[in-house]
């Protein structure tokens, strides 16, 4: 899958390779066991209002979307052995590498949306 950002009249690309994890086992797990990802790579956790980064190897950006696919909240850097939230509002959260959110200028307002 890939994930947009819709911009006035153009959509940006942000990632070509977006992985969702809906299912108990694979939300639990989440980007655990993992060494790094690329900056094409996100994780889509859905539903999810808070996350933890107990016994990952590297720090990521989570971006935490409402329903509508609006970024509601945007907490960058969170490194190993954290808690993050919850956020009351969000519906889900994307996983970035750490910085992504900045190099690509993520705000909180900003509409995101997936192309399978």
């Amino acid at each position: 899958m890939k994930l947009y950002k819709t911009a006035t009249a153009q959509a940006e690309l942000l990632i070509e390779d977006l992985q969702i994890a809906e299912t108990f086992w694979t939300r639990a797990k989440g980007l655990l066991g993992r060494k790094s990802i690329n900056e094409n790579q996100a994780l889509w956790i859905k539903p999810c209002r808070d996350i933890h980064t107990f016994f990952m190897k590297f720090p990521i950006d989570c971006v935490f979307l409402d329903k509508n696919m609006q970024v509601y909240n945007i907490v960058e850097n969170v490194t190993p052995f954290k808690i993050i939230g919850p956020f009351w509002k969000a519906s889900s959260v994307i996983e970035f590498k750490s910085g992504f959110s900045n190099m690509k200028n993520l705000k909180v307002g900003d509409q995101l949306y997936v192309v399978n």
